[in-house]
């Protein structure tokens, strides 16, 4: 067993697979995704289920690592801003160097702020720097340095 993707439902997938490319150097496996018919319908549970997208390959893993997917269904459902305590998936996480370069870049590709940068020690482990910010479509990352 392992672990394979993630999924984000998005409004434009283009737009969010180049925000998450240009922020953290993920990379598009081929092939882009336009899928649909009864075998869709039936693993989703949907009806008339049509989707376009890509699987982005993340950093850190070589080319067999898992992946991000980022797809747009063509009768997606609206969502409000999902808040770090709710019950469910929450967000993704990316360990960096440097926290503050990389929510600037985030900022800089269209995202915002969730948090603001924090230090803290954990016992046993280290040192956190840590914040939370939000992709351009609101979905939270977590931004993580170790000392």
């Amino acid at each position: 067993m392992r672990f394979a993707h993630t999924n984000i439902v998005s409004v434009n997938w283009k737009k969010l697979a180049d925000f998450y490319i240009t922020t953290f150097d993920c990379k598009i496996v081929p092939p882009i995704r336009k899928q649909s018919g009864e075998w869709l319908d039936k693993g989703t549970g949907l009806k008339n289920a049509k989707l376009e997208g890509a699987h982005l390959l993340l950093p850190g893993y070589g080319e067999n690592g898992p992946t991000l997917e980022i797809y747009q269904y063509q009768n997606g459902i609206p969502k409000g801003p999902i808040l770090p305590n709710k019950r469910g998936f929450g967000h993704i996480a990316f360990e960096v160097k440097d926290v503050a370069q990389i929510l600037e870049c985030i900022i800089q590709n269209g995202g915002q702020t969730q948090g603001i940068i924090t230090k803290k020690e954990v016992k046993g482990v280290g040192e956190i720097t840590f914040v939370y910010a939000r992709d351009p479509e609101g979905n939270l990352i977590e931004l993580q340095q170790w000392n």
